[in-house]
């Protein structure tokens, strides 16, 4: 009896540690927005991810879902993680937190990050000026992935459309057209404005001075160096993006268009996976795919 507890006790010690072990090499990740198109779409993606965990599942105080299993939610049987208000109890069960909600709740959710020393991955877009600045302040206190598109596609044209803006001259010119749903609500896309500004930098030109963002009316000619940004919103479009380079006698067209939001939401979660393994720091997409 006494050699036989022993060796169930080994056994048992074994298992523990074989578990544990397991369980610490697994990417913990709280999804706030979990109850909204892409909240759903990233926990998705992260039950059906090797190595990746849903720590936590956040929505707001009043959202109706509040206390329901998110498996229910996403209609795939009970994930034994209840929606919750209570970012600040997700967070410490969390190694890393993907973002994709409104300026103002990402700021909140920041603040709590950096005090729990958690990583974030943020897809929200519309940032003002000052938010955008709080981001690059605190980038240098903790671990943050920050990129208005998470899709490996276009991530992979912000470089193609830089080479192809340093190669074409100036006689070439460059309208962004980007289209996307109905219920959208800033405009232009935030990626539609990192086009212009990767495009702007290339062609060493001055946003804020040469972006055109509407015509109308008796406007005059064309101004060379402008970037024209124009805005569609119908139905239910996912997200497209085109990028014209216009010139005498020829144009360069190039166009995304996302066909689903799993796109995206593959992106953001692998950034989750990749920035738990760096030093701190604000990266964007083109370091995920190691594009710099």
């Amino acid at each position: 009896m006494y050699i036989i507890d022993i060796q169930f006790n080994i056994k048992f010690a074994l298992c523990v540690l074989y578990f544990s072990m397991e369980r610490s090499d697994m990417v913990r990740i709280a999804v706030t927005g979990a109850a909204g198109r892409m909240g759903k779409s990233i926990i998705n993606v992260i039950k059906d991810t090797a190595g990746a965990e849903l720590a936590g599942a956040v929505e707001r105080y009043d959202h109706p879902n509040i206390g329901k299993d998110e498996g229910e939610i996403l209609g795939c049987g009970k994930l034994g993680v209840k929606i919750t208000e209570n970012f600040e109890k997700v967070i410490k069960k969390a190694d890393c937190v993907i973002d994709f909600t409104l300026p103002e709740a990402t700021m909140h959710y920041l603040d709590i990050a950096l005090e729990n020393d958690v990583a974030m991955v943020i897809g929200t877009t519309g940032f003002s000026h000052q938010q955008r600045e709080r981001l690059k302040e605190v980038g240098s206190k903790m671990k943050i992935v920050a990129a208005p598109n998470m899709s490996v596609g276009v991530n992979l044209l912000l470089k193609v459309v830089s080479d192809i803006a340093k190669v074409l001259d100036s006689s070439y010119d460059v309208e962004i057209v980007e289209a996307h749903h109905r219920l959208k609500k800033d405009a232009p896309s935030g990626t539609a404005m990192r086009f212009a500004e990767v495009l702007a930098y290339s062609l060493n030109r001055n946003l804020e001075k040469v972006a055109v963002y509407e015509r109308h009316g008796i406007i005059g000619e064309r101004k060379s160096e402008e970037i024209g940004i124009q805005t569609i919103r119908a139905g239910d479009i996912v997200g497209d993006h085109t990028i014209i380079f216009g010139g005498l006698g020829e144009r360069i067209e190039i166009t995304h268009r996302a066909q689903s939001r799993e796109t995206f939401a593959r992106g953001a979660v692998r950034a989750a996976m990749w920035l738990v393994k760096q030093p701190k720091g604000l990266y964007d997409m083109q370091d995920v795919l190691g594009l710099k």
